[in-house]
């Protein structure tokens, strides 16, 4: 007789693979059990399989353009060096041109809150005498539209800038590029979530006249400018992750300018009211670090062989990437709904979809790639502490490297992720996660809630074809 197998006389140890239920009929069972999260590659479609074993026949080549597109990431040195009007110092600009977040879309495309801010455009331009008259010439066809990104620019939400706004200017020192951004209004009813009450438009002028003259003289007797990447390192470390939360960045930064300020022959009144505005906004430093980040991420553009992305960017009805290796194609998908929470009255019925050009925060390794940063944070977009560390280590596993300047205090003083690779996504099928904040659908509302979300896999699927279609041909 055949001696019995070790196997039936030993003690079993269980490691489940693929449905959870197997895992817990064990545990039910009395049989000690360990679950694995395992799902097969690229969610088991074969065309996106091949494709990343094709990759693989170049791997030498995109490992050397990643690892420099990384060294560039981290090098960058984003400074706010100067305040300017839009059509003086962005390219391309024009006076009936008005930029908008997002790729590329038309009038008839565009989502409620989108329209309202351009409506709420011209009229602060003066080009329609209100708001229907606006409309109508917003449909006329005798305005132009195009994305800010490819003006070098970035605006949060609806993010649009017309000639006669007043725009930072943050220069890459390491690299020569420049960005632009506006000025942050705030929260609430303002142009950047579609309002564009008469509240909103005189705001636009007091910063027009009083806000940006005021920091342009400052930034004046600053010629080494103020550094943003040392702003938004030390602001990761005091609780913010400059993209939701910018308690931290606004204080510091206020900090950076006020004896500058001072030092003006602005009067006390007009100072009075700048500090009053700044320190009363706590999301000022958001389009200050959104610059930045812009500043940062095009230093990427063009890289031959990377399949990094160096943006990523919403307007209400899509959302579109961009891929280092790629240059200025754009790979879009449905914007998706933000999961959060909302102001009392509304709900998700009212929200409009995903919208803004604050995702090149997390292109640059910050906001929800750094929500372990800030715990506070993930209450106000629906969720609990630990999950601000989960996302974060999430996006881990769909990055290059780790920032080597900005480190995360609650995880050790590890670098935040950074540089989303699409191979890694399309064959992970984990997407970069954003917290956002929640327009209204509806033109002329504002900000109705914040939430979070991931970006949709298919538009990484789709940039994964196109890079394999332009190098393996």
């Amino acid at each position: 007789m055949s001696k019995t197998p070790d196997l039936l006389t030993k003690e079993l140890k269980v490691i489940n693979l693929g449905l959870r239920s197997f895992h817990e009929a064990l545990l039910d069972q009395g049989v000690p059990a360990v679950h694995t999260d395992w799902k097969p590659p690229a969610g088991g479609k074969k065309e996106i399989m091949s494709l990343l074993q094709k990759l693989e026949k170049m791997e030498d080549k995109i490992e050397a353009a990643n690892k420099e597109a990384l060294q560039k990431l981290q090098e960058a040195n984003p400074v706010l060096v100067g305040v300017g009007r839009a059509i003086d110092v962005i390219p391309g600009m024009e006076k009936n041109l008005i930029l908008h977040a997002g790729p590329p879309i038309s009038w008839e495309k565009m989502a409620g809150p989108v329209k309202g801010a351009v409506m709420g455009a011209l009229v602060y331009e003066g080009l329609a005498k209100d708001v229907q008259e606006a409309e109508e010439l917003a449909k006329s066809g005798k305005i132009k539209f195009d994305p800010c990104h490819h003006h070098n620019t970035v605006g949060p939400m609806a993010g649009v800038v017309s000639a006669s706004m007043y725009v930072f200017t943050v220069k890459n020192t390491k690299h020569g590029n420049v960005a632009y951004s506006t000025m942050n209004e705030g929260l609430g009813k303002v142009l950047r979530f579609g309002a564009y009450s008469s509240e909103v438009i005189d705001r636009l002028k007091w910063m027009e006249n009083i806000l940006a003259p005021s920091l342009k003289k400052a930034l004046e007797l600053k010629p080494e400018g103020i550094n943003l990447k040392s702003l938004t390192a030390q602001a990761l470390m005091m609780g913010d992750e400059c993209h939701n939360r910018n308690v931290a960045g606004t204080s510091l930064f206020l900090r950076e300018i006020t004896p500058s300020l001072l030092a003006t022959d602005c009067s006390k009144e007009t100072l009075k009211e700048v500090f009053e505005f700044i320190s009363g906004n706590n999301h000022f430093f958001l389009n200050l670090s959104m610059a930045a980040c812009k500043a940062i991420c095009d230093t990427i553009k063009d890289q031959e062989y990377s399949t990094v992305m160096y943006g990523m960017a919403r307007n209400g009805t899509e959302i579109g990437i961009r891929i280092a290796g790629l240059g200025d194609m754009w790979f879009t998908a449905p914007a998706g709904r933000p999961r959060g929470l909302y102001f009392s009255g509304y709900g998700d019925d009212d929200a409009c979809l995903d919208l803004g050009d604050s995702t090149i925060s997390e292109t640059a390794g910050i906001g929800g790639f750094a929500m372990a940063c800030a715990p506070a944070i993930v209450k106000f977009v629906g969720g609990a502490p630990a999950d601000a560390v989960r996302y974060t280590k999430q996006m881990g596993e769909i990055c290059i490297g780790r920032h080597r300047d900005y480190q995360m205090p609650p995880m050790d003083f590890l670098g935040a992720p950074v540089g989303v690779d699409i191979r890694k996504t399309a064959e992970s099928g984990i997407t970069p996660i954003i917290n956002t904040g929640i327009a209204h659908k509806d033109p002329g509302v504002g900000q109705v809630g914040a939430g979070i979300l991931f970006a949709p896999v298919e538009m990484f699927e789709n940039a994964l074809k196109a890079f394999a279609e332009k190098y393996s041909a």
